[in-house]
């Protein structure tokens, strides 16, 4: 066996995206971003903090680093724990879908805002038995099975 790197597959690129489930269990609450009105993708529904890995970028760093962006939350990526994974194929501009994998957080650091306006209408904390209808389908699957206990694997849009 070597230790050299196979050359990338590019036909197979699949876009890797880290989303972030803040779950304050003391207040029973979680974080939830709306898009924005003139978002590319599903415009005004609600999501989590969510956003794409950067080239060479490790997945918890790409959590991290996009909680932090979009709502001034800071939070250790030893931290997090896996809450799911989504395999969706719509919505995205990738040839093989998308590959997002749900991080929870249940403790943090910094000021909740929304750091990114020109994004998003609002970031704001929701009661977990509050959960909008209005959302992204694969990212409320993730929320509300974590919810309700379990991880999940989904491939919404094979």
């Amino acid at each position: 066996m070597t230790d050299t790197a196979l050359p990338p597959a590019l036909d197979s690129h699949t876009l890797l995206v880290a989303a972030v489930i803040v779950h304050d269990k003391a207040a029973d609450r979680v974080l939830l971003i709306q898009r924005g009105p003139k978002a590319k993708f599903a415009p005004l529904h609600w999501d989590l903090p969510v956003g794409k890995a950067d080239k060479g970028e490790v997945i918890t760093t790409t959590a991290v680093r996009e909680l932090q962006e979009e709502t001034g939350l800071v939070v250790e990526s030893a931290k997090l724990k896996i809450a799911g994974i989504v395999h969706g194929a719509w919505g995205v501009e990738a040839p093989n879908g998308f590959l997002t994998v749900v991080f929870v957080a249940h403790t943090w650091t910094g000021d909740l805002v929304n750091a990114e306006p020109h994004k998003h209408a609002q970031v704001t904390w929701c009661p977990t038995e509050q959960v909008p209808s209005e959302f992204v389908s694969t990212t409320r699957a993730a929320l509300v099975n974590y919810l309700n206990g379990g991880p999940m694997v989904s491939t919404e849009g094979f």
